[in-house]
């Protein structure tokens, strides 16, 4: 959601999905759901189905979720309308903010976006405001395993790696949108042990962010983590860490 870096940011948001797996399991599920409905439930003719299948299997998903998610988007099971949406805003700081919802009631959805925005100092920007600040990238979480590090960016760079970053328990590898499957596919070739490899919207620069408006913006990005019908938020501030405390 937030950090010192974008490598924090991912890092961040992933420790947060970690700590509600049941939310976490719910948003595998939608984005299951979505690609199947828009590219049918075939895994080897869907890619966009394929990774949110593996993405599921990362997370140790029961199979018969997987499944019964696809059934309903084909037709096969009743379930629920879902809509994708962007929203754009400003959070404190004049932060850019990116939001990705999948939602059955978009009314529902504006709404409780809008409310966070309001009440930290934020707003709601129009379509376009702040999505050109950001750029589509390929990013792989990789669970390090005990991994010499020098062995994990020796298998990222001959991959295709554009950048990589590694602490104690992940590795997290970052390519281009048109190479982000060859490269997933060459790390999952390694046996190494993918917990997530998506297309995330990226900031093409970061902001600083200190004092106040970092503690609130904090605060909007846990709120708005909050929100059910939200998958993913995205920003373009480097927020002091000491606003985490």
């Amino acid at each position: 959601m937030s950090g010192h870096s974008k490598w924090a940011t991912i890092k961040r948001k992933k420790a947060v999905t970690d700590a509600k797996r049941g939310k976490a399991f719910t948003r595998v599920l939608r984005e299951i759901t979505i690609a199947a409905r828009d590219g049918g439930g075939d895994l080897n003719a869907n890619p966009r189905l394929r990774l949110a299948v593996d993405n599921a299997k990362g997370q140790n998903m029961p199979a018969e979720n997987i499944e019964r998610a696809i059934k309903k988007a084909t037709g096969e099971l009743e379930g629920q309308v879902l809509h994708e949406i962007v929203y754009e805003g400003y959070g404190p700081g004049g932060i850019a903010i990116l939001i990705e919802v999948v939602t059955d009631n978009k009314n529902r959805s504006v709404a409780e976006v809008r409310h966070v925005f309001s009440k930290y100092g934020g707003s709601m920007g129009e379509s376009g405001s702040v999505a050109w600040m950001f750029e589509r990238k390929g990013v792989v979480t990789i669970l390090r395993e005990n991994k010499p590090e020098d062995e994990l960016m020796e298998i990222a760079l001959e991959a295709g790696a554009d950048d990589f970053q590694v602490d104690e328990e992940y590795c997290i590898v970052q390519t281009s949108m048109e190479d982000f499957e060859t490269v997933r596919k060459m790390l999952a070739d390694k046996a190494l042990h993918i917990e997530n490899a998506s297309l995330q919207w990226l900031p093409k620069n970061s902001i600083a962010v200190t004092g106040e408006d970092a503690i609130k913006l904090v605060k909007v990005l846990d709120m708005l983590d909050e929100v059910d019908d939200i998958q993913n938020v995205y920003n373009n501030a480097d927020i002091d860490p000491a606003a985490y405390e």
